[in-house]
């Protein structure tokens, strides 16, 4: 393997209007969570999200996906209707695939502090070409 630094090409080569939208403008709607009674009692939460919509920010033509979320609670589980309204809140946003998946990770650690988690965006074919993005947290023990 050579140590020579790698050279990338320019981004954005064919010139298009790339605009996401900034993370303090996209107005997501919060997450709300309720206490988790069985502390230490590990159980595994599953969500599926069929009709997740974003726009793309190349095209400004609508994503489709269906997200999966699968997490270990630690003290507080995500509430259905905030995550209802979390997840269409997305509608109006442009956004890459790459970044949705990451954004709805730290939103969702950040509201629940969960033992585990693991997310999976599954986007529908566009121009040929599949997408799945997925991410994981895992809560590290204070030595």
């Amino acid at each position: 393997m050579s140590t020579t630094e790698t050279i990338l090409p320019p981004v954005n080569q064919q010139g298009l209007d790339i605009r996401s939208t900034p993370r303090a403008e996209m107005n997501l709607y919060p997450l709300d969570t309720f206490p988790y009674e069985f502390v230490g009692r590990e159980i595994s939460i599953n969500f599926e999200m069929p009709e997740f919509t974003a726009i793309c920010p190349f095209s400004d033509f609508p994503d489709f996906a269906i997200i999966r979320v699968e997490y270990v609670p630690n003290e507080r589980c995500i509430e259905l209707k905030s995550l209802k309204l979390y997840i269409n809140s997305f509608r109006e946003v442009k956004i890459f695939h790459e970044h949705v998946i990451n954004i709805i990770l730290e939103d969702f650690v950040a509201a629940s502090d969960p033992l585990r988690i693991e997310i999976e965006g599954d986007f529908h074919i566009r121009g040929n070409i599949k997408t799945v993005v997925r991410a994981k947290y895992e809560k590290q023990n204070p030595e």
